[in-house]
């Protein structure tokens, strides 16, 4: 008689559930603890409660955005425009590093090369202070190519892989249908491509939301630029940089969530 797999059974499983959660907890009780710590020696003052009105307060009755919500929404608009701009940069760098022509080749080979190898703040600056004045375009339209091409040359690394993932039968059954390759890229190769790569392209955008806050360094007032300025004004220094890093984290795991959600949605469809 076979003997029960007990690590399959569904108490292991809450067991093990539960016990994660317990290390999780202890592990941010213990981070805790050493800020206190740290904090306790240096005589730093703890304010909290002066925190909520840069994020929420009541005037006339009326629940009102402070200025750290404020900096959200030109985050959320920075990085939702790059977002998009990022995807058609990189899927047409895949394209060009998938296509037959040398010159195509060679134009996505040095902006790989390029992008890849230098660090974003100076990419940034470089657009800003060097790029903006020639083709008179604002600090907005700056950071937003600068994050978009950086992004956009990681990007298309990852579509080329999914691309290059999808078996040659399927573009061979596409041709025989009398497809040309647009149409074959359109309903054949991207539809499995993207189920393939949609993991990594979650990272991705995770990554475009934490680089956005370099663009305070050109002074736009994002959430970064915006605690910055309040820490000037307060002097709240930790308690808005862990507001801040808390808001980040709040974003960016709810969008890795959703993916998440999704991924299992399609792979039910399957």
């Amino acid at each position: 008689m076979a003997q029960p797999d007990f690590q399959k059974t569904p108490f292991y499983f809450r067991l093990s559930q539960w016990i994660d959660i317990i290390k999780f907890l202890l592990v941010i009780i213990g981070i805790i603890w050493l800020i206190a710590r740290g904090t306790e020696r240096m005589g730093y003052n703890w304010q909290w409660y002066r925190v909520p009105r840069y994020i929420f307060s009541f005037e006339d009755g009326k629940l009102t955005a402070g200025p750290l919500i404020d900096g959200l929404m030109v985050t959320f608009h920075i990085t939702g425009v790059s977002m998009v701009l990022t995807f058609v940069f990189g899927l047409v760098t895949a394209f060009f590093r998938l296509s037959d022509s040398f010159m195509a080749r060679t134009l996505a080979r040095i902006y790989l090369e390029l992008i890849r190898n230098t660090p974003l703040l100076v990419q940034l600056l470089f657009l800003y202070f060097v790029l903006s004045p020639v083709l008179d375009i604002d600090r907005f339209t700056s950071a937003v190519l600068a994050l978009s091409l950086f992004e956009g040359a990681y990007v298309s690394e990852i579509f080329r892989a999914g691309i290059v993932s999808v078996p040659k039968g399927q573009w061979e059954a596409a041709y025989s249908l009398g497809m040309n390759t647009f149409h074959a890229y359109q309903y054949i190769i991207l539809p499995q491509a993207i189920r393939r790569i949609l993991p990594p392209l979650v990272s991705q955008a995770v990554s475009l939301i934490k680089d956005s806050a370099l663009v305070s360094t050109i002074a736009i007032y994002d959430l970064t630029m915006q605690g910055q300025a309040i820490i000037a004004e307060t002097y709240l220094t930790f308690e808005l940089w862990f507001t801040i890093a808390a808001i980040y984290l709040f974003i960016t795991v709810t969008l890795s969530l959703g993916i998440s959600f999704m991924e299992k949605r399609m792979k039910l469809g399957d």
